[in-house]
């Protein structure tokens, strides 16, 4: 018997549409219009499974909120503290059914309580920060991660791209921790006493001219300076990498930069923080202090003119001028201050409106390698009379070799330093599609910057520093020194700051929510009542003691290999315990 006679005759009048005011038309639990299928009635309706246009539910995001109502008392710290929505209290009916006396006597019985429950809004979707479980002093609400998540879908729904804050690269592996350092200095070559012998862990910041072209000549058996030399600063091989003001909050750049001052001052660590684009506080450009940041300029000018008004009254040069090209986390995309973030002294500082700050993709005017040298670097050299360095940052691609080539074959001699930034570098707010899709690893284009330089004679010559994904694991001074060892002068690292400043975010999609405004630990917000949540001493504390920590973690990795100078290139020190990884890198394959 043909199945479809079974359908009973259900007219599709009879059948109430309602909508639910997002222009979604609910159909009743167990109808459904029939499809137009060969050989059935294009007005009858049949009933199968439920099937209907079902609304957003907490199983559908990325956390979901585990609460125990036994132990919860119903204070409140949880709701208070999620900065982003994502939970609210709401009334819950509560049955049971009692049995009383010697015989079976079921009685029923309900209460209304106050329960915490999960917000449906995408847009108030928990981020797994954690927050509530901290405050709750009962342990009675934690989120849990669901692995079963359709949040990818989810979040698309109104025609935006999912933007947010944090980094997840989602890489095979990390390269880096398939390199060991595996050259010892034993009997034939003795290693050093990390403990008691002197090193040098400083490492150029400017353009270094080869030997022959040194002005420098002989005098009464004394060697006198005859011309112009480029300007040169001695800093430390690890650098603060780029964060603006706005990008995190006031007290947070306030804590960093005490942290620098402090390493420079007291323990004479000269370590430097690029100060990202977007400007800085006039207080700090007119005070001494200024000789520890390196200003950045990038595609946007943003806070430049403030800049501009200060250099008569600028009583230091800064470490060094960087001219941002482009970034390894979303390469060959402009930068993003969402307007959320946009706080007035902000707006000050850069002399713009509340609104989302874009940066070009690329510096406008700027066509060719050879005219961003003439053009940029004359003109920011020209600007401090050619006694700041001034260097280049960009993406690590398949073009940064030629690149650096050009910058290396420089007449000028005023280029003071190459920034490759690679996939894992880190950005407060991209989309995600470029946070997982765009980009290069930083260590192959290192590589084949510095050999291209080798092949050239000219290695050393324009420092080369790398950044991106460096101090991922919390082994910044590994990170650094397996990277020195592949060519690089210095490392740039921004994301381990914010993580010694309390942040907890991680690669897994926890919170990593930078961009909305919202950072429930003060570090990337401007809202005044979430940066008061951060203690500018300890977090200045906890970064330098870090330092002090790594300084002593170089050390004792430049001790067994026998150097106590930096080991530029030195890749006869490093071991790969991955194949392709040893190929690729042209350094020793141990199994």
């Amino acid at each position: 018997m043909d199945p479809v006679n079974k359908i009973p005759d259900v007219k599709l009048d009879d059948v109430k549409v309602r909508s639910n005011g997002n222009g979604l038309e609910k159909k009743p639990a167990n109808m459904v219009t029939a499809p137009a299928v060969k050989g059935l009635d294009a007005n009858r309706a049949y009933a199968i499974q439920p099937t209907y246009v079902r609304d957003v539910n907490p199983v559908d995001f990325p956390w979901k909120i585990k609460w125990n109502s036994d132990t919860c008392i119903r204070c409140g710290s949880c709701v208070s503290t999620c900065t982003f929505g994502s939970i609210e209290p709401r009334l819950q009916r509560q049955g049971q059914t009692l049995s009383m006396g010697s015989f079976p006597n079921p009685v029923d019985n309900s209460q209304v309580i106050m329960a915490i429950k999960q917000v449906n809004d995408p847009k108030h979707y928990c981020r797994g920060c954690m927050m509530c479980e901290k405050v709750c002093p009962t342990n009675s609400i934690r989120p849990v991660y669901n692995e079963h998540n359709r949040f990818p879908l989810v979040a698309r729904q109104g025609g935006s791209p999912i933007k947010r804050g944090g980094r997840g690269h989602h890489l095979p592996f990390r390269v880096l921790d398939t390199i060991k350092v595996g050259r010892i200095s034993q009997m034939t070559d003795p290693s050093l006493d990390a403990s008691r012998h002197t090193f040098d862990l400083l490492t150029p910041l400017g353009r270094n001219l080869p030997p022959d072209e040194l002005p420098f000549k002989v005098e009464n058996g004394k060697l006198v300076m005859d011309g112009w030399a480029p300007p040169l600063r001695w800093i430390y091989p690890v650098m603060i990498g780029d964060m603006s003001v706005g990008a995190l909050s006031w007290r947070m750049w306030e804590a960093v930069t005490m942290a620098v001052a402090y390493l420079n001052e007291e323990y004479h660590l000269p370590v430097r923080m690029s100060s990202g684009e977007g400007g800085m506080p006039s207080r700090l450009l007119k005070s001494e202090f200024l000789k520890y940041f390196i200003i950045q300029i990038a595609s946007g000018h943003f806070g430049w003119n403030r800049i501009i008004k200060a250099m008569p009254e600028m009583v230091a040069d800064p470490a060094a001028v960087l001219i941002k090209i482009g970034q390894g986390a979303k390469p060959g995309d402009g930068g993003l201050l969402p307007a959320e973030k946009v706080a007035p002294h902000i707006q000050a500082i850069r002399g713009v409106p509340k609104a989302d700050l874009l940066s070009p993709p690329n510096h406008q005017g700027l066509y060719s390698i050879e005219e961003s040298v003439q053009k940029m670097f004359l003109s920011m050299n020209a600007a401090f009379k050619f006694r700041v360095p001034v260097a280049i940052k960009v993406a690590a691609s398949a073009t940064s070799v030629a690149v650096f080539n050009n910058l290396v074959r420089d007449p000028y001699h005023i280029v003071g330093g190459f920034f490759l930034d690679g996939i894992s570098g880190g950005t407060g707010a991209a989309h995600e599609v470029s946070l997982d899709h765009t980009g290069h690893p930083i260590l192959s284009k290192l590589r084949d910057c510095y050999l291209a330089a080798v092949d050239q004679g000219r290695q050393g010559q324009i420092p080369l520093f790398a950044g991106g994904g460096f101090g991922d694991t919390g082994d910044l001074a590994a990170d650094a020194f397996k990277a020195i060892c592949l060519g690089a002068s210095g490392v740039f690292a921004a994301k381990i700051i914010l993580q010694l400043a309390g942040c907890v975010g991680n690669e897994k999609g926890r919170c990593n929510a930078c961009n909305t405004g919202h950072c429930p630990v003060g570090i990337c917000t401007q809202d005044p009542r979430l940066v008061a949540r951060l203690d500018v001493d300890a977090v200045a504390q906890n970064i330098v003691d870090y330092f002090l920590a790594l300084d002593v973690e170089l050390k004792k990795l430049m001790a067994p290999i026998g150097n106590s100078s930096l080991p530029i290139g030195r890749s006869d020190a490093l071991i790969a315990m991955n194949k392709s990884v040893s190929e690729r890198l042209q350094i020793a394959y141990a199994c």
